[in-house]
């Protein structure tokens, strides 16, 4: 059914971030399918009719999200799987009215950019001289994207300068300012470009340091694209983030072949080590895990009013500084998911100050929001009665 999701988001926050069971409810929003196959079956528990749209659709997510500030005026509203043409009217509609992120956008663009601010450990270089591409300009790509500019604005670029280190390309090419048929999330990256329609002659032409796959469009990071991702970078970065694996850009072997071993590699998906020529490498997991439990709960440890763009950017070089050298060695740009209630709690601890120092924290006592104060009140799920009763 459609509570499986929310229901498994909430006890990531709980399993990763610890946070009570008790203080989390899953929704979704039934408007409805376009499912033949459902609409005709007799069992199908869904709103058997066609999905409400426009104006209605609008009308319907203003009640729901009015009625459960009302109800829980310091909850934090996660948003999850809306379709892309909604998710972003959304989130600009809501992000400063009420406690609101979704983590299609902001949790996914949080943890490739924690993965390149690793990255610049093995690269050498900085953020600042980036310049990245993007394969698909979907909640995920502009998402990243969005994010990337927030964080190098913070590090001295101006808008426009920041904007233009982002090249986007969707199912019909290069994203430029002569074409017509943009969707409106699309448009702030569209620059001033001859049109490009390959990703080969985009990497010839663009030099990018970084190539970011997130469009779901399997095997697209060919030995071509790698090749020339490694000509014109000592280490490329090469982040596959499609999910599952058989959605992956390119696998964790392709990577590291095709570039002689130098891509600095991490996937959406899981994959296991490679050995190339005599050398070990662990391909990291960008996995959203890392990211919004811990947001999630240093808003709600602060009681924060809303949820910034800061407090994702922040969280991306927090989840950076928990790589290991011993991982960054590896070619591993995030830490072990093991870790992860740890991360959570050095996240949360972060997005809780960025609160307080932005006058958004209704919380004010900022000893509750030290890392060790955080992970301490976390609930641990420990049953020692009944793990003693089943023995």
């Amino acid at each position: 059914s459609g509570m499986g999701i929310p229901v498994g988001k909430l006890a990531l926050y709980t399993g990763c971030a610890g946070i009570h069971p008790t203080q989390c409810l899953p929704i979704t929003l039934d408007v409805g399918t376009e499912n033949e196959t459902l609409l005709e079956n007799p069992l199908y528990i869904g709103l058997a009719q066609r999905r409400l749209r426009g104006t209605d659709y609008d009308d319907l997510v203003e009640e729901f999200i009015t009625a459960a500030s009302a109800a829980f005026p310091d909850a934090v509203i996660q948003l999850e799987d809306f379709a892309t043409r909604n998710a972003f009217g959304l989130l600009d509609e809501y992000r400063n009215r009420v406690c609101t992120f979704d983590d299609d956008i902001q949790g996914t663009a949080a943890v490739a950019l924690a993965g390149l601010y690793s990255a610049q450990r093995i690269t050498g270089g900085t953020l600042r001289d980036g310049q990245f591409l993007f394969f698909g300009a979907g909640e995920a790509g502009i998402g990243i994207g969005s994010l990337l500019v927030a964080a190098l604005q913070d590090e001295g670029l101006s808008e426009e300068e920041a904007v233009r280190r982002c090249w986007f390309l969707d199912s019909r090419g290069l994203v430029v300012r002569s074409r017509t048929d943009l969707a409106p999330h699309k448009l702030r990256f569209a620059h001033d470009h001859e049109h490009i329609a390959t990703l080969t002659e985009a990497v010839d032409t663009l030099r990018p340091t970084a190539l970011i796959g997130a469009a779901g469009v399997p095997a697209v990071f060919t030995q071509d694209v790698i090749q020339r991702m490694a000509a014109i970078n000592e280490r490329p970065i090469v982040f596959a983030l499609s999910n599952p694996t058989s959605q992956s850009e390119c696998t964790a072997e392709q990577a590291y072949h095709w570039s002689d071993g130098r891509a600095v590699f991490a996937s959406g998906s899981p994959f296991d080590p490679v050995e190339y020529q005599g050398k070990r490498f662990v391909p990291g997991q960008g996995n959203n895990v890392y990211v919004f439990p811990g947001v999630g709960l240093g808003v709600i440890v602060s009681r924060a009013r809303h949820v910034t763009d800061e407090m994702f950017f922040v969280a991306s070089r927090i989840l950076a500084n928990e790589v290991s050298d011993d991982d960054i060695a590896m070619g591993r740009v995030f830490p072990p998911l093991e870790a992860v209630r740890d991360v959570s709690a050095a996240i949360a601890a972060g997005v809780a100050a960025v609160a307080l120092e932005r006058g958004l924290a209704r919380e004010t006592n900022g000893d509750h929001f030290t890392r060790d104060a955080i992970r301490a009140a976390m609930f641990e799920p420990d049953y020692p009665e009944l793990t003693a009763a089943a023995v």
